[in-house]
């Protein structure tokens, strides 16, 4: 069975763009291959955050996926820096990583110009920790969107120079494009982001979606009720294309639109009647979840334990082909 690793910030709660855009690819995933899923918390140290927060704000994340579906007892999921090998491996590889390959990322210029009076090492070095984070594990499959193959590739290239200058080690790993590479904000002008407050969370009340969506814009053409617009120009269609299943999609969706057999709020009343079939039962699993915190801290806790073996075997066979000295050996 392949390895695969992926992961996720800890910026907060998850919202649909996460679901529809990730982890719904991942629950498919997680029975294919060997997977390792992390919380990726010293990733999101690169830029400024309240520390009071990143610990409560990790676990969070990991109890919203295992609500989500994540298999408690098949797939991997843990916290980064439960991990010391992944910054130690990202050490190793900065040595063979050249300066200009990093300060040509797109996803560096991006946050270097969001974040002007912090543009630290961290930022640059991104890149390099998530290679570390792929090939710690000996990924081979690695689900991401379109805006992460480029870092994907970035990973080939660390692993090609490694195995070229100390012998075969890593795996050139394969991206996995996610089905749903973007999901729009309510507001229908950039991605959805919780920095952004255009998000529907997996964990709202039925109530706060609809107070969400109620006054969403929807396809300009629909100025009154009789007029009939194109679907493919909604916003909100594009969340029935993930949540409605066909033939309601087409026959009343869609057609309803075209026509102007429904209005927007009918369309909209639609779609928070779909989205909730799949919340309802997440939010159930989620509130499951948060009485027996203690079970799933041990869960995380045993799959760090599992990471650092299997990490740690990779550090040595690392080091012992970069002549340095493996700790059993001092």
């Amino acid at each position: 069975m392949k390895v695969l690793f992926t992961g996720i910030q800890p910026t907060g709660l998850l919202h649909i763009g996460n679901y529809y855009g990730a982890i719904r690819n991942w629950l498919d995933l997680q029975y294919k291959y060997d997977s390792y899923i992390s919380v990726v918390d010293l990733h999101a140290i690169t830029i400024e955050y309240d520390p009071k927060d990143m610990r409560d704000n990790s676990f969070e994340l990991a109890l919203g996926l295992f609500a989500c579906g994540l298999d408690l007892k098949k797939t991997k999921l843990f916290i980064q820096s439960e991990v010391p090998g992944h910054a130690e491996l990202t050490w190793i590889f900065n040595t063979i990583t050249p300066l200009g390959e990093l300060e040509r990322m797109t996803q560096f210029k991006d946050k270097a110009k969001q974040h002007r009076k912090n543009v630290n090492v961290g930022l640059l070095d991104y890149p390099v920790l998530q290679a570390a984070d792929i090939l710690i594990y000996k990924g081979e499959i690695v689900p991401v969107g379109e805006d992460q193959v480029q870092h994907v590739e970035f990973t080939r290239e660390v692993a090609r120079r490694f195995n070229a200058r100390y012998g075969d080690t890593f795996p050139e790993c394969q991206a996995e494009l996610t089905a749903t590479p973007r999901v729009m904000g309510i507001d229908g002008d950039s991605k959805m982001s919780k920095s952004k407050g255009n998000f529907i969370g997996i964990l709202e009340s039925r109530e706060d979606i609809w107070e969400k969506l109620a006054p969403a814009p929807t396809d300009p053409a629909r100025v009154k009720r009789s007029d009939p617009g194109t679907p493919e120009k909604c916003n909100i269609y594009s969340y029935h294309q993930l949540a409605t299943p066909e033939p309601e999609l087409t026959e009343y969706v869609a057609e309803g639109c075209r026509t102007a057999g429904i209005g927007c709020l009918d369309c909209k009343r639609k779609l928070l009647e779909n989205l909730m079939k799949v919340l309802d039962p997440i939010q159930e699993r989620y509130a499951t979840l948060s009485t027996k915190k203690g079970e799933v801290r041990d869960i995380l806790d045993r799959n760090a334990d599992v990471c650092r073996k299997v990490s740690g075997q990779t550090i040595l066979e690392v080091k012992e082909r970069m002549g340095l000295t493996p700790i059993w050996k001092i």
